[in-house]
């Protein structure tokens, strides 16, 4: 589903990424493990293209499709969805607005017909409920006055209705007590654990590994994987860190 070809990226001139390759296929889920200032953030917004993010050399297809090509509007039309490590507050803007203009945008640019309030609103309340989120939470500003795990909580939310066919989960797990944890591990299961889904999990720890159980660990350092294993190599990573393997 995702293909990663020696992949180079710098930030205002300075190299982050450094030939790294990763190929996560449908039905997968790979976490990405790895020190402060890895790269993985970095690897993040590449992939969701963000602005500033020079790519210098490499290649990642999505679905067969030449990602680095597209803009990042036609990347999320495309089924490819980026979880912030902190999610941006925008005063003025309802939630349930926001996520229906989103909604509805990708629908018109796949040739599908736009969802009526009504039946945007069905759906936002199943997947609110997933999250155990208020529905009142969404009549709010996007973010505006939310403690960090409901801002976690109510990105999940934005994925479930965006149903994206790729995730990338940039420390979802940051800022999270214990049962924001399990609920948001949870719904990270039940809305992307499918045969035609992936998801790549960047984290710091094994917590969240315990709930969402990936197929495939990596340790990325100095802008490369540098080992892949099975979920042991995460409990061998809290045991001994990175430096025992980066």
């Amino acid at each position: 589903m995702l293909k990663i070809e020696n992949l180079h990226a710098e930030v205002g001139g300075t190299p982050i990424l450094n030939g790294l390759t990763l190929s996560v296929g449908a039905g997968e889920v790979h976490a990405i493990m790895g020190p402060n200032g890895a790269g993985k953030s970095t690897l993040a917004y590449v992939l969701g293209g963000r602005p500033g993010y020079e790519v210098t050399q490499g290649s990642v297809s999505f679905n067969g499709v030449d990602l680095l090509d597209l803009e990042p509007h036609e990347r999320a039309a495309a089924g490819m969805f980026l979880g912030f490590q902190y999610p941006v507050e925008i005063p003025g803007v309802s939630f349930a607005q926001f996520l229906r203009e989103a909604l509805n945008a990708q629908r018109k640019t796949r040739g599908e017909e736009a969802l009526s309030g009504g039946e945007f609103l069905k759906l936002a309340k199943d997947k609110a409920g997933l999250l155990r989120l208020d529905m009142d939470m969404l009549k709010r500003p996007v973010n505006v006055g939310f403690s960090g795990g409901e801002k976690k909580r109510a990105e999940m939310v934005q994925m479930g209705i965006l149903d994206p066919a790729f995730a990338v989960l940039d420390e979802t797990d940051s800022g999270l007590d214990i049962d924001a944890l399990r609920i948001v591990g949870e719904g990270i299961n039940t809305i992307m654990r499918a045969p035609d889904k992936a998801v790549l999990l960047i984290t710091h720890y094994q917590r969240l590994l315990d709930v969402v159980k990936p197929d495939v660990v990596h340790v990325l350092a100095k802008g490369r994987i540098v080992k892949s294993g099975g979920p042991e190599l995460a409990l061998e990573l809290e045991e001994q860190g990175y430096e025992a393997v980066a």
